[in-house]
């Protein structure tokens, strides 16, 4: 039985990633800030387990990283994102931006550090970075939303210097686009369903191996500029 383990479980492509590994006979290990308000994810059906995790805490990351020890990890999705108030030039949050930061790029970070060996353990050894177009310096041509822009840029370099590191553990790791979806953060005008970006990002998944490794790639398929 293949293992799971996402942050930024209890909503959106998060909650939907879980209800389609779970439905598949994944064994899901769910994370999210607020077990207690995850209604939908505590809901759910089949071999999931839901922990108290904020990414962006250290010693929370490391004590789950010790408890499950001798867990391998076939896929670590790090899925966790948070997008503040967007404020125009002139009126940078600077704190805000820290925060940006400290969830899109050091989360991640922080969770390949821990679970490595979980990973390098399995048989599938993938780690997954939900990335965004957004990051994209090649396709930014409507400027603004430098927080969440920086923190995601900065995510594809980790994601890239994460496949080199960890090439000699055989461990493949890619920054995914997930599209424009239809989530709290996405908002009601967004073009595709969870339900939509959740099949292609699992196709991508699947095919995923030592020749993507490094890679940016969209929910459909196809490569993004960095």
């Amino acid at each position: 039985m293949p293992t799971l383990l996402i942050t930024g479980a209890n909503r959106g492509i998060g909650l939907a990633m879980v209800g389609s590994f779970a439905i598949d006979g994944w064994k899901v290990h769910a994370c999210c800030r607020h077990p207690e308000r995850a209604k939908e994810l505590r809901s759910m059906e089949g071999n999931i387990t839901i922990h108290k995790l904020d990414v962006a805490d250290e010693l929370k990351v490391a004590s789950l990283a010790r408890e499950l020890i001798d867990e391998p990890v076939d896929l670590l999705i790090n899925n966790a994102g948070y997008y503040g108030e967007k404020t125009p030039f002139g009126e940078t949050d600077y704190e805000d931006w820290m925060h940006h930061f400290k969830v899109n790029t050091m989360g991640p970070m922080r969770m390949a550090e821990a679970f490595v060996r979980h990973v390098g353990a399995s048989e599938k050894k993938l780690i997954v970075n939900i990335s965004s177009k957004v990051g994209s310096v090649g396709e930014n041509t409507s400027g603004n939303s430098y927080p969440y822009r920086s923190s995601k840029c900065a995510l594809n370099m980790v994601t890239k210097s994460l496949s080199i590191d960890l090439a000699e553990r055989d461990i493949t790791v890619l920054a995914l686009h997930p599209g424009w979806v239809q989530t709290e953060m996405g908002g009601p005008d967004a073009l595709i369903s969870t339900a939509k970006s959740v099949s292609g990002l699992r196709k991508v998944i699947a095919k995923a191996g030592k020749e993507q490794t490094g890679q940016f790639i969209n929910y459909d398929g196809t490569q993004i500029p960095w």
